[in-house]
């Protein structure tokens, strides 16, 4: 048995593989991942993330995409652009493996110790928001099955669907890493299956050639935006969390590969299936309730509903599966003083109580659009900086000194625990991804000057992203010059 899990059942002296006879918690948390207890290979994460991308979140995505105007072959477009942003996901992959550790903990590198902390809070709210989103599909979804069985959803149904739903999403990001990997390996193919026999009945009635006034770029840039945060660019910052498990020499071109299978080519094939649909109804994704809509609008044959209603509570659950072994991980990088699983606990809680509130005072449109929103602003520039610092320091890191957070502390940063340079890039190409910003939300026209002078051009990704990076790279550039005596970038910059 492993020192980062407690065996349940089963030999003692079986291997990490053997889930058969095996069902186990990882204590693990923001920890180094000793490269004896590494059991993982790459096409492991192509299974992992092939069983959280074949989902219904992806299908509401595309009928959502739709209701910006588009034609089938312009979200066709789109959404094969987009979804290559995924392929982002899979270099966000590449450090776990080297730090043996989380992407949070692995931030302390460009951020310092406390930095890290304030871009960990923007991840937790991150993985909140999806996790509750997660969630308020999964109640809405059990309120048609019960509506179709002839029960009356009031009130208090409401909330024992709410509770049931959040206890068991707790179960398998409780257990952890190697029961995630290989319980969404396990329903990658059942999923797969039913997208295809989905595809079978929309095909036939989706309107591929109906003319649509022609986009302006103005509107392209919007739903380019609106898919990329939620596709590959909203995962970047998860990436490492689940290839820490890869031993250390894990082939670079491999684990992107796998993650880009896995990943971007499910989702795009569910948003198409999605977009087929939004030539012909979009009410699916204005609908308070897209499930209600997607049962009335005969989308399918009335007795295949409730087969895909079900299928789809299942593929949510193991959506937020990921979301929530995240957050957990997230929230010990904040600073708080819990045990993994105990984090799951909170975070768990934590959504169930958003997921009242979205239930009965909000739309669940409104919800994915704002929250879009808000994911591409703070994303962009995180990524740029975390990539670009790790390419200057030669790809390297001192596994030891990332999980060591006192001062004077390899990473622990130049000005309280800051460095300066990083924090500084990241506020300026926060704000320029605002300025840039297309919002579904009211916000004066001053913080979206972009958007406000080009009737709703929505470049915000690109200058998020780009202003951060070169910033960053223009305040440490001579700094990741110095190399110390073991031929190694000095990785505490004096930003100052």
């Amino acid at each position: 048995m492993s020192e980062g899990e407690i065996e349940l059942k089963g030999n003692p002296g079986s291997t990490g593989s053997d889930t058969a006879h095996h069902l186990r918690i990882e204590l693990h948390g923001i920890d180094y991942i000793p490269e004896h207890e590494r059991w993982a290979k790459p096409r492991d994460l192509f299974a992992m993330w092939a069983g959280a991308s074949f989902q219904v979140e992806y299908f509401v995505y595309g009928i959502a995409l739709m209701t910006f105007g588009f034609s089938f072959s312009q979200a066709l477009i789109l959404t094969v652009i987009g979804n290559c942003s995924f392929v982002l996901v899979g270099v966000a992959s590449l450090q776990g493996p080297i730090a043996g550790t989380t992407a949070m903990t692995i931030n302390r590198a460009p951020f310092g110790s406390r930095g890290a902390r304030l871009i960990a809070v923007f991840n937790w709210l991150t993985q909140i928001g999806f996790e509750t989103e997660g969630l308020i599909l999964i109640v809405l979804a059990a309120e048609v099955l019960a509506e179709r069985g002839g029960v009356h959803v009031g009130s208090g149904l409401k909330m024992v669907f709410i509770l049931f739903a959040v206890a068991i999403q707790l179960l398998v990001p409780l257990f952890g890493h190697e029961t995630l990997i290989k319980t969404l390996r396990a329903l990658a193919v059942p999923f797969l299956a039913l997208y295809i026999i989905l595809a079978a009945y929309i095909i036939p009635k989706a309107h591929f050639h109906s003319v649509v006034h022609v986009a302006s770029w103005s509107t392209w840039l919007a739903g380019l935006a609106f898919t990329v945060a939620l596709s590959g660019l909203g995962w970047t910052e998860n990436g490492n969390d689940y290839s820490r498990y890869l031993p250390e020499d894990a082939k670079r071109s491999s684990i992107i590969a796998w993650v880009f299978l896995g990943s971007g080519v499910p989702q795009t094939l569910v948003m198409i299936i999605g977009i087929m649909v939004g030539t012909y109804t979009t009410t699916i994704a204005t609908s308070a309730n897209p499930f209600s809509a997607f049962a009335n609008a005969h989308v399918v044959p009335t007795a295949f509903v409730v087969p895909v209603l079900v299928v789809s509570i299942v593929q949510l659950f193991a959506i937020n599966s990921l979301d929530l072994y995240s957050s957990g991980v997230t929230l010990q990088t904040i600073g708080f003083s819990l045990k993994r699983w105990q984090a799951v606990i909170v975070d768990t809680c934590v959504t169930g109580i958003l997921t009242v509130y979205a239930v009965f005072d909000a739309t669940f449109n409104t919800l994915l659009k704002d929250f879009a929103d808000i994911v591409i602003i703070w994303i962009g520039p995180w990524f740029a900086i975390y990539i670009l610092d790790w390419a200057m320091r030669r790809y390297r890191y001192d596994s030891l000194a990332l999980q060591q957070v006192n001062a004077g502390s390899r990473y622990y940063g130049s000005f309280y625990g800051l460095r300066p340079a990083a924090v500084f890039a990241q506020l300026l190409g926060m704000f320029a991804a605002l300025e840039g910003l297309s919002p579904t939300f009211s916000v004066p026209s001053w913080l979206n000057l972009v958007a406000a002078h080009t009737h709703g051009a929505d470049v915000s990704i690109f200058s998020g992203a780009g202003v951060a990076g070169i910033v960053y790279f223009l305040l440490v550039r001579k700094e990741f010059n110095k190399v110390d005596d073991e031929s190694k970038v000095d990785v505490e910059v004096a930003s100052s």
